[in-house]
C-alpha cells in the first residue's frame, strides 16, 4: 500500500460516503476541495452504487507524489486499517469455495453483504462489506457453532465472487450423476473407466456444465493463465493453471463432473467425444471478457484415471509483440537481423519444451512475411493460425511428415520456410536442400546452448561441411519471470559476494531485487516473463572448428572469442537490470556453463 494512504485514529462511525470523506480528509488522503467535488458528484450522479467506497472510487485524486490514481484497492486497504479490520484481497484460486459456500445461502450472503473466504473446524472468516453493522452475527455464530473473524475487502469484489461463488458450487451440485455411478469404484482399468464415463457421463450440453466452462476460460483468461490443466483423480477431478510457467491449484471438482467439462471442450473443439482410449488434439476459438478473440489447442490421453486434458492458450497479440518486449537488447536484435536478412542459409533456435521458441519464430516470420515474399511452415502442431503464412501440418498417418512436407513445399516457390523442428536427418537433410536451393530455412532443436546445435546436427548424421555451408548461426533461449514492478524490493545481498560475483563474469553490475508480493502479482513477486537469449554466429574463425569429431569445448572456447554471451550472463544482466532474480536465471540456465 502506498505510504500516504496509512491511516492515523481516523474512525469511521457511518457508512455514508460523506463520513468517509471526512475521515480521508482527516488522513490527508484528499483536500477540502476534493472532498466538496466528489460530494456532490455523488450528489447528482443518478447511478446507484452498493457501497460508498464505489462511488468514491469513481472520482478519487491523484497521489501528490507519484501521480497515479489512488486504486479501489488501495482506498479499501485504508479503510479497513480506519475501522481497525485487516484487510483481505480476495483471490479465488488461494479460496476453496467448495468449502465456503456452505456457510451460508446466498441470499443471506447478499443480504448482509457477506463473502465467507475460510471455513475452519473451529472458525470461519467472513469479508464484510458494512464492518460498522454486525447485528447479524451473534445469530450467525449461533447456528454455525463456530467462531467468526471479521476482515474487510474491496466491496465490488464481495458482490462479484458471491455471485460467482455460489454460481459456480451451484452448478457443480446439479451436474453430479446417480448414487449408482458414483458409488463404482474408480480403481478400475482403463477399458472400465471408459464404459463407466458412457453409462454415467453428465450431458455435456447441461446448461450447468456450460456454466462451467465458460468460467473456468473466462477465470483463466483473467488470471493470465498460459496452460489450462483438467486433471482426473482417485476423489476429485483437479483444474490448474500455468502462470509464468509454474502451476497453480485452480479448483477441484467431483471426477463425473470433470468428465463432463472435458466432454463439452471436446464438443466446442470438433473432437471425437466418445473416443477416451487414445491421444486426440483439437482446437477452438472464443474470447476473453474484454472482447479479444483467443485461440486454445487442446490435448487429451487417457490416464489410469481417466481423460487427462491440457488447453494451451494462444494470444494473437504475441505475433504483434516488439523483439524488446521479448527480452532482446540491441545487440542481440543486431545479430538476429543480420542473419534474418540473408537470402539462403540455415538459423536454428534451441532451447528446451516452453522456453519461447515458437513465439520467438512466429514473432520474427511476421516481421518477414510482406507482400514481396512467400513465407511457408511445416508444423506439428500448428501452433497459432497466421493469415500472412501458408501453413501445413504434419500427419504422419498419412506420411506428411516434416521431410515430405519441406519436400513438398520446394515445389510452392518459398522464399522462407519454417519447419517445426529438425528431429530426424531426413528432416535435416531436407532443409540443407531448401537452403543449398535458395531458401531461409528457420527451425528448432531441442539442445541446452548454442554451440550444442552443430553437435546435435552431427549426430543426427550431417556432414560437418554442410553445416559450415548452410548454417548462418544459433540462437538458444530461456524464459525467466520478471519481478512485480509495484512491489520488488533490493536486496540485502552481501556486497563483497555480488562485487565477486560480477568480477567473476566480467561486468559490473547494480544490486539485485528481490521479489516481494502484492496485489498485482497475486503475491508471488513475479509478474510476466521475459527471455534470455544467446546468439552464435556462424564466423569464419568458427568454421575451422566444426568437423565430424568436433570438440565441443574447443567449439565453445571459440564462441566466447567471437563474443558469445552465454545464457547466464544473459541473465546476470536482467538482474542487474531488476528484472528478474539470480534463482530465476540459475533455475532455467544449464549446469555446462
Amino acid at each position: 500500500m502506498n505510504s500516504s494512504l496509512k491511516t492515523d485514529t481516523s474512525k469511521i462511525d457511518r457508512l455514508t460516503h460523506k463520513s468517509i470523506l471526512k475521515a480521508m480528509f482527516k488522513d490527508q488522503l484528499i483536500s477540502v476541495n476534493e472532498a466538496k467535488r466528489i460530494d456532490t458528484n455523488i450528489s447528482e450522479s443518478d447511478s446507484n452504487f452498493s457501497h460508498p467506497l464505489l462511488a468514491i472510487a469513481r472520482s478519487l485524486p491523484s497521489h501528490a507524489v507519484t501521480g497515479d490514481r489512488i486504486s479501489i484497492e488501495e482506498l479499501s486497504e485504508w479503510f479497513a486499517a480506519a475501522v481497525g479490520l485487516d484487510y483481505f484481497y480476495i483471490d479465488p484460486m488461494k479460496i476453496d469455495i467448495g468449502s465456503v459456500t456452505k456457510v451460508m445461502a446466498p441470499q443471506y450472503a447478499k443480504q448482509n453483504g457477506l463473502l465467507a473466504i475460510k471455513n475452519g473446524p473451529t472458525s470461519v472468516t467472513l469479508a464484510v462489506k458494512n464492518p460498522l453493522d454486525l447485528s447479524w452475527r451473534d445469530n450467525l455464530e449461533g447456528l454455525l457453532r463456530k467462531d467468526i473473524e471479521i476482515v474487510f475487502a474491496n466491496p465490488g469484489d464481495i458482490d462479484r465472487y458471491v455471485n460467482e461463488f455460489y454460481a459456480l458450487a451451484k452448478s457443480i451440485s446439479r451436474s453430479k450423476v446417480s448414487d449408482e455411478t458414483q458409488g463404482i469404484s474408480i480403481q478400475q482399468n482403463l477399458e472400465q473407466l471408459v464404459d463407466l464415463g458412457r453409462k454415467g457421463q453428465l450431458d455435456a450440453e447441461d446448461h450447468h456444465i456450460v456454466q462451467l466452462v465458460d468460467w473456468l476460460l473466462q477465470y483463466a483468461f483473467e488470471q493470465r493463465a498460459s496452460d489450462i490443466h483438467l486433471e482426473p483423480r482417485k476423489d476429485q477431478g483437479e483444474v490448474r493453471f500455468r502462470i509464468d510457467g509454474i502451476l497453480h491449484y485452480a479448483y477441484q471438482v467431483p471426477p463425473n463432473v470433470l468428465l463432463a467439462i472435458t466432454g463439452r471442450l471436446k464438443t466446442l473443439a470438433r473432437m471425437d467425444i466418445s473416443e477416451k482410449r487414445r491421444p486426440l488434439d483439437g482446437r477452438l476459438k472464443t474470447r476473453t471478457p474484454d472482447g479479444k478473440e483467443i485461440e486454445l489447442r487442446l490435448s487429451t490421453v487417457p490416464t489410469a484415471m481417466g481423460e487427462k486434458m491440457v488447453m494451451r492458450i494462444f494470444d494473437p497479440e504475441v505475433l504483434q509483440r516488439s523483439f524488446a518486449q521479448l527480452g532482446l537488447n540491441d545487440r542481440e536484435l543486431d545479430i538476429w537481423n543480420r542473419m534474418t536478412r540473408h537470402t539462403n542459409g540455415i538459423i536454428l533456435v534451441t532451447g528446451p519444451t516452453g522456453s519461447g521458441k515458437t513465439t520467438t519464430l512466429y514473432s520474427t516470420l511476421k516481421n518477414l512475411a510482406t507482400s514481396e515474399v512467400n513465407v511457408c511452415t511445416i508444423e506439428d502442431p500448428i501452433e497459432m493460425v497466421e493469415p500472412s503464412f501458408n501453413q501445413i501440418q504434419v500427419h504422419n498417418a498419412i506420411d506428411l511428415t516434416f521431410a515430405a512436407g519441406v519436400k513438398s513445399l520446394l515445389r510452392q516457390d518459398p522464399d522462407i520456410i519454417m519447419i517445426g523442428e529438425i528431429r530426424d536427418l531426413q528432416t535435416a537433410e531436407m532443409a540443407i536442400q531448401a537452403s543449398l536451393t535458395g531458401h531461409l530455412v528457420l527451425s528448432t532443436l531441442h539442445t541446452n546452448d548454442a554451440p550444442s546445435a552443430v553437435t546435435r546436427m552431427l549426430e543426427l548424421g550431417v556432414p560437418a561441411y554442410l553445416i559450415s555451408a548452410t548454417v548462418l548461426g544459433v540462437m538458444a533461449q530461456r524464459l525467466v519471470r520478471t519481478l512485480c514492478p509495484h512491489c520488488k524490493e533490493p536486496d540485502t545481498i552481501d556486497e563483497k559476494v555480488w562485487a565477486e560475483f560480477s568480477n567473476n563474469i566480467g561486468l559490473v553490475l547494480e544490486t539485485p531485487y528481490k521479489p516481494v508480493g502484492c496485489i498485482e502479482c497475486r503475491q508471488t513477486g513475479f509478474l510476466g516473463r521475459v527471455g534470455l537469449y544467446e546468439m552464435m554466429e556462424m564466423s569464419k574463425e568458427l568454421k575451422p572448428h566444426i568437423k565430424n569429431e568436433t570438440d565441443l569445448d574447443a567449439l565453445r572456447k571459440q564462441t566466447l572469442d567471437d563474443g558469445l554471451v552465454t545464457l547466464r550472463i544473459s541473465g546476470a544482466k536482467k538482474v542487474s537490470a531488476g528484472l528478474t532474480t539470480m534463482g530465476e536465471v540459475l533455475r532455467v540456465t544449464p549446469f555446462s556453463e
